[in-house]
């Protein structure tokens, strides 16, 4: 059985969302594209809007990474109104949003509002509490590695709905089987159930 591999950064995995590096050349595979707020140029922001736009093809399948990010040296405004960008993008395009977030959860729910795609937060890896207030707010979690060892992540996997949930190598460097194998048995599933889901999910999201 082949396992989704809902955002990694290698172009050898086919079967998952490769991301998209900024000026790096659209690969003929399922690919999401964004500027990451650690690409951010301030002298440039429309040019890279551009560049954006222009790669969107039909192997595209959301916007992102992007987001909120506290440990890059951008001004908290000027990554606001990039991601903002990408959210009206987004919009227009009718594709979802793969977040970057690093200390900027309750902000990125903020925005919310101002999206009518699925909004989805790749390598969900903070407390049980926050992920209940982005659950609420009608978020997907997307959940990476640290499940395998963190027993608090895995408290978290319980309780984030089926229908919400995405699993991720990222770029860590593991087989993402592992990580199916964990989640199902931390929701007493089979893994085709949660392979069926995860691709449910997906649909759900490509089709808004």
């Amino acid at each position: 059985m082949d396992y989704f591999d809902f955002h990694h950064h290698k172009k050898i995995i086919k079967y998952g969302i490769y991301n998209l590096g900024y000026n790096e050349t659209v690969p003929p595979i399922l690919y999401s594209i964004g500027i990451h707020p650690m690409d951010i140029n301030c002298n440039s922001i429309e040019n890279q809007i551009d560049w954006l736009a222009s790669n969107i093809t039909e192997n595209c399948f959301a916007i992102g990474e992007c987001g909120l990010d506290t440990l890059v040296p951008i001004e908290p405004k000027i990554q606001e109104m990039v991601f903002l960008k990408q959210i009206k993008l987004s919009n227009e395009i009718k594709k979802p949003l793969i977040i970057h977030c690093v200390r900027k959860f309750y902000e990125i729910i903020s925005f919310k509002k101002q999206s009518t795609q699925a909004m989805i937060i790749h390598g969900f890896n903070k407390k049980q509490s926050v992920a209940e207030d982005l659950l609420k707010n009608n978020f997907y979690l997307s959940f990476g590695k640290a499940v395998l060892y963190n027993l608090s992540l895995q408290n978290t996997i319980r309780i984030t709905p089926l229908d919400k949930l995405f699993l991720e190598t990222d770029n860590d460097e593991f087989i993402i089987e592992d990580l199916y194998k964990k989640v199902s048995i931390i929701k007493g599933i089979s893994l085709k159930q949660l392979s069926e889901q995860i691709l449910e999910n997906l649909d759900t999201i490509r089709n808004g």
